[in-house]
């Protein structure tokens, strides 16, 4: 009686009809700019009181190589096997068969994290050892050791936050978007508050922060636990590698892991290259990069999130609308990325100056963080990108093309950064990944237009004359409005925040006001 309850309250999940792509993009949009907006304020606290410092390089070479496999076994790779065969056991599979899956994933899934994490706790020094090369090299024996020392603490993030993202791939593919996307406060809130009151009672002051970074891994698997349970798929792990639909993940999974996260083992790899460079490349090549992942997970990752379940349903059924909702996704983020792109490079000084310059941040680190910035900025489309054409391979279940082309753009983002590096140093690491990220992209599309799978409609032919002439339109107003970067410097931090504020919007008014006096109709985007 029990199971009969519990199938028809996930058969009525399964076959509910899903949000429309714009509702549930705006709703995932919403809870991510909270998040990332508490993610600047936690940036903020941190280069206050670590600014660029070597404390500050250590906790951030800690905090990414968890962040790597968190990426691969995640929301990475794993995500994008994993929630294509979910969507197939809701649509094709009893309710009984899609909870069997869940609990045999869960279990297999989490044994192997489980192994990870201790691997990685116990080979913290050899790990280290290899991303932070130039540490080794150069016998700074004290950054080395401290960053060791921070990865030990840092490293069961791996399982906690991959477990998350499993349970965020189960939400999502119910159309339960919003806990998925606001898990990442969390994190914030947790650094935030060890920054500020933990700090004083360690010998070593950064070290809070990497004990903020595993207490949040707690808190995010325990807040998603209820809604598992409210779905009624809070169900016991159990280690199966022979289940069907594990090795069916698994399959997808395996070459996924380099064809997904492309851009991850391109940021480890300006890690290591950085590692030779002059203290406090680690942190500005941070900094920046955080303001990039700003608009790219407002809406980039954002829409990838949203069009992949529908993606996967459409696949089969529907070719037609297989095709829109790839042309509605690369259409919306063609209007957001090309001006957020062209804002991030106009705007780089300023904004690092805005955000970052106070405490322990000096003139100096605004000047090359801003650097990097720029650079990072001139790749955010191509990245943008990938995120929205990937999902178009993973909805068919095709794995391998990705792959193959992620394996290029990473064998082309290496070359770059062994020719840019020595003569731009980190911003040549930042060069290169937007340039493979380009490539990547490019190489995606391509073949999604020669599989037929992705046909543009009609309205491009107006729609990029308007992009163009509107961009035009809104860097001229930057330019105009703009305020010099010694009166950036010069102003007091809310005084540079509300000018920046005012800066921004005018630049979208102009922007958005141009597209709608060109003729652009933003009914029909939403439609």
């Amino acid at each position: 009686m029990n199971v009969e309850k519990s199938g028809k309250k996930l058969s009525e999940d399964s076959v509910r009809k899903p949000p429309s792509l714009l509702k549930s993009s705006s709703l995932v949009s919403v809870m991510t700019l909270l998040s990332r907006m508490l993610g600047l304020v936690r940036d903020m606290v941190i280069a206050n009181f670590f600014g660029a410092s070597a404390g500050a390089d250590a906790f951030f070479l800690a905090f990414r190589i968890p962040n790597f496999f968190r990426r691969l076994f995640g929301e990475g790779a794993f995500s994008q096997a994993f929630i294509p065969v979910l969507s197939e056991y809701q649509t094709k599979r009893s309710k009984s068969e899609v909870k069997e899956l869940v609990s045999h994933i869960s279990g297999s899934l989490g044994l192997n994290l489980i192994v990870l994490t201790v691997i990685g706790v116990a080979a913290a020094p050899l790990i280290m050892g290899v991303f932070a090369a130039g540490y080794v090299y150069t016998g700074e024996t004290q950054k080395l050791a401290l960053a060791t020392e921070m990865l030990r603490i840092t490293f069961p993030y791996v399982f906690l936050i991959c477990m998350t993202a499993f349970s965020g791939s189960v939400l999502n593919s119910f159309n339960r978007f919003a806990i998925p996307a606001f898990t990442p406060v969390l994190l914030n809130a947790s650094l935030i508050l060890c920054a500020i009151y933990l700090t004083p009672y360690m010998e070593t002051p950064i070290v809070a922060l990497a004990w903020g970074v595993l207490i949040a891994g707690v808190a995010q698997l325990s807040f998603q636990i209820p809604f598992l349970a409210r779905l009624d798929l809070l169900v016991k792990p159990k280690v199966n590698f022979k289940d069907e639909g594990v090795r069916k993940v698994m399959t997808l999974m395996l070459p996924a892991l380099l064809g997904v996260s492309v851009g991850q083992i391109n940021l480890l790899l300006d890690t290591v290259l950085a590692s030779f460079l002059e203290t406090g490349s680690l942190s500005w090549l941070y900094y920046s990069d955080r303001l990039l992942e700003l608009p790219l997970a407002l809406f980039g990752i954002t829409i990838a999130t949203v069009i992949l379940p529908n993606l996967s349903r459409q696949h089969n059924n529907d070719p037609k609308a297989f095709s829109a909702t790839l042309d509605w996704a690369v259409k919306m983020v063609c209007l957001i990325g090309i001006p957020a792109s062209l804002a991030l490079i106009v705007l780089s000084e300023s904004l690092i100056t805005t955000l970052f310059y106070r405490g322990e941040m000096t003139a100096r680190d605004v000047s090359m963080a801003s650097f990097s910035l720029s650079a990072y900025g001139f790749g955010l489309l191509g990245h943008m990108l990938v995120k929205v054409l990937a999902p178009g391979y993973f909805a068919q279940q095709n794995i391998k093309t990705p792959m193959k082309i992620g394996i290029i753009a990473l064998v082309v983002n290496m070359v770059l950064n062994l020719i840019f590096v020595w003569h731009l140093k980190h911003v040549g690491l930042a060069l290169a990944t937007s340039l493979s990220a380009f490539l990547n992209a490019g190489l995606l599309w391509y073949g999604l237009r020669k599989s037929g799978v992705l046909i543009l409609d009609r309205s491009w032919v107006k729609f990029l004359p308007r992009l163009a002439l509107a961009n035009g339109a809104m860097l001229v107003c930057l330019q105009l409005i703009l305020p010099n970067q010694n009166q950036w410097l010069d102003m007091t931090f809310w005084w540079r925040l509300m000018m920046m504020m005012f800066v921004c919007l005018s630049g979208a008014l102009v922007y958005f006001v141009c597209l709608l006096l060109m003729g652009q109709k933003f009914k029909e985007l939403v439609k």
